[in-house]
């Protein structure tokens, strides 16, 4: 540790946490406060909480679990604005995603009638790209988990400032080691002069613990697809890396499937508190939509309520319906492309006649249900779509033969769909092959609500790659209607649509 921290000894960091009754610092208040004191290697020596009466709506209490009637006898931000100075006065600041905390202390200091000073302070988040590299998403509990940190009591200011401040010992710890910036922020924080704002005492309110806790908020309909989603696969989509703490709160506010008309109204007032612009935040919409798609076409299907889910999300974000559905077929084109690069050729003794291809529509009838269960996550894995019924759609049906009377046996007869066993199948899902054009628009077809917006190329038709200029083809498509990101996977029909639209003698020819 540098010599001259040893000055700063005693000062150290203050670690704070907000519950807020929204997302926007300029409407909204400041319902629980929470400030851990430490020392300038992270060891926790102090803590003070309060709950906040925000002279108003509580907001969110399925999140933060504060109801009303918590808040009727607390104290307001004016009368513990003197305690909480004392409290921060001569140090570090350190929060999760503090640029949201820090512009609600600022905002509640200035309606105090007070101006809070810029203060060095250390995002625990942010902090996470250098001392855990290689997290997937960067939520607080993300963070804890990876770094061994308890995290009790969440979405409590207290909770959550504990859990900060396990993390901050974290970084601090000479055995990693930590950033000598970090190390030195007591330093530089101890000569911050703050303005002298009057100590009265206050008598602070703590949540009832013997109270019934409101229900908590269930997961939402695209929490699973956000929990599993890596942050690093939405800036691969074009977010630019300024947004990824922008992101990253969106995410969690999505998580419950409800955002709510105030939460969308603040999103541009979220946007300004990380100083991004429009074509940013645009950009970083588009990013989150587009690795959410992808997301969703990985087993191979869209259900109705996840596509029901992302258009409510576009929507939510200001994308039209046609823009998801532009989203989700190239998502599952970029699938398709990926699956039929890493298909197998047929073996030379290859005997069950025309293979199955990626995309096409297998239907089971019969069998053990292990068994079936088991072939059919070998099909979706495969890249094959498993239906419910049979239909001419329906490449083979798969059954154990015994009984020849079900529906989709007869349907299958009738409509002369192929049908093999269940053995067959199994030697045939090993060597799944390359989608062609046709079942591929096959796959696609059935989704499509509006027009195509560019013609597929032939499948024999070879896409020269060597003189495309990706920002040349983002450009394109976005003057067509196309959601394209900065940065990120280009699918080939994309490319295909390209070359189709601007010809050269070579592909001419």
């Amino acid at each position: 540790m540098p010599s001259e921290l040893h000055r700063a000894a005693g000062v150290g960091f203050a670690v704070v946490d907000v519950e807020t009754t929204g997302l926007s610092a300029r409407w909204d208040r400041i319902a629980e406060i929470a400030v851990i004191h430490t020392d300038s290697a992270g060891r926790v020596t102090d803590e003070w909480t309060t709950l906040i009466n925000p002279d108003g709506p509580v907001g969110a209490t399925r999140i933060h679990q504060i109801t009303a009637a918590d808040v009727r006898r607390a104290p307001r931000f004016a009368d513990v604005v003197g305690e909480l100075t004392t409290r921060l006065v001569g140090r570090a600041l350190v929060a999760h995603n503090a640029r949201f905390d820090l512009a609600f202390l600022r905002k509640e200091y200035s309606r105090a009638g007070w101006d809070m000073p810029t203060v060095p302070h250390l995002c625990t988040l942010d902090a996470s790209w250098a001392y855990l590299p290689d997290l997937s998403r960067r939520r607080l509990p993300d963070c804890c988990w990876a770094s061994g940190v308890q995290l009790n009591d969440a979405h409590s200011a207290l909770g959550d400032a504990r859990a900060t401040a396990g993390l901050l010992g974290y970084y601090l710890d000479s055995r990693r080691p930590p950033q000598h910036q970090h190390l030195q922020l007591p330093l530089h924080a101890s000569k911050v002069s703050w303005p002298p704002v009057p100590h009265t005492p206050v008598t602070v309110a703590l949540r009832d613990p013997g109270r019934a806790q409101p229900e908590p908020a269930a997961p939402g309909r695209l929490a699973t697809l956000l929990d599993a989603l890596p942050l690093s696969s939405v800036l691969e989509e074009g977010a630019p890396t300024v947004a990824a703490a922008y992101v990253e709160l969106l995410a969690e506010a999505l998580e419950d499937g409800v955002l709510t008309d105030a939460e969308a109204a603040s999103l541009a007032e979220l946007a300004t508190t990380y100083a991004l612009t429009r074509q940013q935040v645009d950009t970083a919409h588009r990013g989150l939509l587009l690795a959410l798609a992808h997301k969703a076409v990985e087993d191979g299907k869209i259900t109705r309520v996840e596509r029901g889910d992302l258009l409510a999300t576009a929507a939510v974000l200001g994308f039209p319906d046609a823009v998801i559905k532009a989203v989700l077929d190239e998502a599952n084109t970029a699938l398709t492309a990926q699956r039929s690069q890493d298909c197998r050729p047929l073996p030379e003794a290859w005997r069950h006649g025309e293979p199955l291809r990626i995309d096409q529509r297998v239907a089971f009838t019969g069998g053990d249900d292990i068994e079936r269960a088991r072939l059919e996550g070998r099909a979706q894995a495969a890249g094959l779509r498993v239906t419910g019924s049979v239909s001419r759609q329906t490449a083979v049906l798969v059954t154990d033969g015994v009984d020849g009377q079900t529906a989709k046996a007869k349907a299958a007869r009738e409509i002369g769909t192929r049908t093999v066993t269940l053995k067959i199948f199994g030697e045939m899902v090993a060597f799944v092959q390359p989608a062609t054009s046709s079942t591929t628009e096959a796959a696609v077809s059935p989704r499509r609500s509006g027009p195509v917006r560019h013609r597929r190329a032939a499948a024999h038709a070879p896409v020269d790659l060597s003189s495309v200029d990706p920002s040349e083809i983002r450009t394109w498509a976005r003057a067509q209607g196309q959601p394209v990101g900065e940065r990120g996977r280009l699918s080939i029909d994309l490319i295909a649509a390209y070359r189709t639209a601007h010809p050269t003698p070579d592909l001419e020819n």
